[in-house]
C-alpha cells in the first residue's frame, strides 16, 4: 500500500519516527476514543449531512446520484457558516524543532478539553492512480457532518474499487495523513482559530476553522509535501491534454489563483475544436522523472459566484456552501448564487461535470502557463531560460479575491503568491528547483499569459483560448520582447507593445523590478537560490 496505516508490534515505537513521535501520536490517538463513530459509507455520510442541524435540503436532485454512492433520490444540501467565508492564511502555523514540544503541550490540553464531543471519522484516498496513492483520515465534530461529507465527496471515499487499486499502488515510506478538526474549539493562545501542521509527520489539526476550503486545502497541501518528498513537483493548478490528429498529443498546465482564468482555460472544450481530456482544475502534481502527471482529487470545489440557476454546470452541484436559498415559481427550495448572500459562495461539484477526465496523463506535460493580470504584459510571452521560467513562476502576480480572506485589505490589490501556492509547507527554494529542472531537463516550454488588462485593453478569454489553440498547434510565431533577451512574445491585433515608448519600457521595468523587490526581501523559508534573483535582475537591467 502507498502510505503505512499498520504495523507490526516490533516497528511501533521509537524504531519508527516517522509515525510515532509527540505530535503525530497525540493527534491519532483521540481517533480511536470511545466517542468516535466511523462514516464507512457515501450514504452514511449523506444522511449524516441531511440531518444536521441548519441544513437546508434543497429541492435540487444529485445528478447520477447512486454511481456517487448515494442515495438514488439524494438532493443537494445547503450548508452556511457565520462571518468567515474563506480562508484565513494567517492563522496557520508550521510545527518545526523550536516549537514542537509548546505545540505538543497545548494540542494535548484541546483535544482533551473536547472528550466529550461526539467525533466522525471518514478516510479517504488521495491520488488516483496506483503510481500515487495516500490514504488520510479526518476527525470532525458532531454539528459539521456537512463538512465530512463534502470531504468524502472531494477526495475519494475509501471503498472496495478503489481499495484494490490501493493495495497494488506504489509503497512510499509515509504514513497515513491525520487531521484532526473542531471548528468549535479555540486554543487558549490562539482565540481567532489555529491551522497547525506538522508536515514532516503528515498530521495536523485544525481549530475554530469552519470554512470547508480550511480542510480541502488543509488535506491537500500535506499530500503536495508527500509528493514533493517522492520526486513529484506539486501543482495548484489545472492541467488538460489535446488528442490532435494523427496520435498527436499536447499537455499543458495552467498556474493562477481564483479568477484568474485556470479553471476557464481548464476546462474549456474550445468551442467543440478539439478532443480534449481533463486531468483537474486546482490539484496534480508532475513527475521530475518523466513529465507524466496524477490527479489528486475526484471532484471540482467551484465557486458559485458565476453560475447563476440557468447554467448547465448547476446540475452537477453535490454540495453547496455560503450561498442563499430560495422557493422558485414551482414551490421548490432552490440555492441562491451569484455572491449575494456573502463572497466567495462555494460548490462541490462531482467528477460528472466534466465527461472527459481520466486520473493519469503518462503524455510528457509540454508546456505550463503562468497566469499572471499584469497591466504591462501581453496576452502571451514565452520564456526561454530556465532560472527565469521558474522565478517568473515564484513571482506569480495576481489579484486577489474573496477566496483569500484578508480582512481590511482592498480586495482589488495585485498580490504575489509564488507558485499560485499559498498553502506550500516546506521552503520554496523546493519548487523552484522543481520546475526549474521541468523546463530544463524535461523539455518543458513556459508561458506568461496576461487575462487581465495589456494597458487599458481586455484580455478576453477569447484571445486567450486561442493564442493556446495556436500554440498547441504549432501555429505561433513569437518575436523578440523588446530589449530582453529572456522573453519573447506572439504579436496579436490589438495587443501589440511600442518599444519606442520610453514610458512603456519604464513600466515593464517597474513591474519586474517589483517582483526582483519581493523576492530580495523573502525570509530564508522563502528564499530562492540565487541564480533565480539573478535572472530577473537580468531583465530589469536589460533596460
Amino acid at each position: 500500500m502507498a502510505t503505512i496505516s499498520k504495523l507490526s508490534k516490533e516497528l511501533i515505537g521509537t524504531k519508527t519516527p516517522k509515525l510515532y513521535n509527540r505530535i503525530r501520536t497525540t493527534i491519532e490517538s483521540v481517533f480511536y476514543g470511545n466517542n468516535v463513530v466511523p462514516v464507512r459509507t457515501m450514504k452514511e455520510a449523506y444522511e449524516l449531512a441531511k440531518n444536521s442541524p441548519g441544513t437546508i435540503v434543497t429541492d435540487m436532485p444529485v445528478e447520477r446520484a447512486g454511481e456517487l454512492g448515494l442515495p438514488e433520490d439524494a438532493k443537494v444540501l445547503l450548508f452556511n457558516d457565520g462571518k468567515i467565508t474563506g480562508r484565513q492564511a494567517k492563522l496557520r502555523r508550521l510545527v518545526d524543532d523550536n516549537n514542537r514540544e509548546y505545540f505538543g503541550d497545548m494540542i494535548r490540553e484541546t483535544l482533551f478539553r473536547a472528550r466529550q464531543k461526539k467525533m466522525y471519522h471518514a478516510q479517504v484516498y488521495i491520488g488516483l492512480h496506483p503510481d500515487f496513492m495516500l490514504k488520510a483520515h479526518l476527525l470532525i465534530p458532531e454539528g459539521y457532518e456537512n463538512t465530512l461529507y463534502s470531504w468524502l465527496l472531494n477526495f475519494q471515499i475509501v471503498n472496495e474499487e478503489y481499495t484494490e487499486k490501493y493495495e497494488k499502488s506504489i509503497k512510499l515510506d509515509e504514513g497515513d495523513i491525520f487531521i484532526y478538526s473542531n471548528p468549535d474549539v479555540y486554543p487558549d493562545d490562539f482565540p481567532n482559530g489555529l491551522a497547525l501542521f506538522d508536515a514532516e509527520n503528515n498530521c495536523a489539526c485544525l481549530f475554530g476553522m469552519r470554512y470547508f476550503g480550511e480542510h480541502k486545502k488543509g488535506t491537500l497541501t500535506l499530500a503536495w509535501t508527500i509528493a514533493e518528498r517522492n520526486g513529484y513537483t506539486a501543482c495548484h493548478g489545472g492541467q488538460k491534454q489535446f488528442n490532435l490528429p494523427g496520435g498527436k498529443k499536447k499537455v499543458i498546465g495552467v498556474f493562477g489563483l481564483s479568477g484568474s482564468g485556470k479553471s476557464t482555460i481548464t476546462l474549456s472544450n474550445h468551442g467543440g475544436k478539439y478532443d480534449t481530456v481533463v486531468l483537474h482544475d486546482d490539484a496534480f502534481i508532475i513527475s521530475n522523472d518523466d513529465a507524466s502527471s496524477i490527479c489528486l482529487e475526484q471532484s471540482y470545489f467551484d465557486k458559485t459566484q458565476d453560475y447563476p440557476l440557468t447554467n448547465e454546470q448547476t446540475k452537477y452541484f453535490v454540495t453547496v456552501q455560503n450561498c442563499g436559498a430560495t422557493v422558485d415559481e414551482d414551490g421548490r427550495v432552490v440555492i441562491v448564487t451569484e455572491d449575494i448572500r456573502n463572497g466567495n459562495g462555494r460548490t462541490i461539484k462531482s467528477k460528472f461535470a466534466t465527461p472527459n477526465r481520466i486520473y493519469k496523463f503518462d503524455h510528457p506535460c509540454d508546456a505550463i502557463f503562468w497566469i499572471m493580470k499584469d497591466g504591462t504584459l501581453p496576452p502571451v510571452l514565452k520564456v526561454k531560460s530556465p532560472e527565469l521560467a521558474s522565478v517568473m513562476g515564484a513571482t506569480l502576480a495576481t489579484k486577489r479575491t474573496s477566496a483569500e480572506y484578508v480582512p481590511g485589505e482592498d480586495p482589488n490589490k495585485l498580490v504575489i503568491v509564488p507558485y499560485a501556492n499559498p498553502f506550500r509547507l516546506y521552503p520554496l527554494a523546493k519548487d523552484y528547483n522543481k520546475f526549474k529542472q521541468l523546463f530544463a531537463e524535461r523539455g518543458v516550454t513556459c508561458y506568461i499569459i496576461n487575462t487581465g488588462h495589456f494597458l487599458d485593453k481586455k484580455v478576453t478569454p477569447t484571445v486567450t483560448l486561442g493564442l493556446i489553440e495556436d500554440i498547441i498547434n504549432d501555429k505561433a510565431e513569437f518575436k523578440p520582447f523588446g530589449p530582453f533577451s529572456d522573453l519573447e512574445y506572439m504579436p496579436i491585433e490589438g495587443f501589440i507593445p511600442d518599444f519606442t515608448d520610453e514610458e512603456y519600457l519604464r513600466s515593464v521595468k517597474a513591474r519586474m523590478n517589483d517582483r526582483l523587490e519581493y523576492i530580495s526581501k523573502l525570509d530564508e523559508f522563502n528564499q530562492i537560490p540565487s541564480e533565480g534573483l539573478a535572472a530577473i535582475r537580468r531583465v530589469v537591467e536589460e533596460i
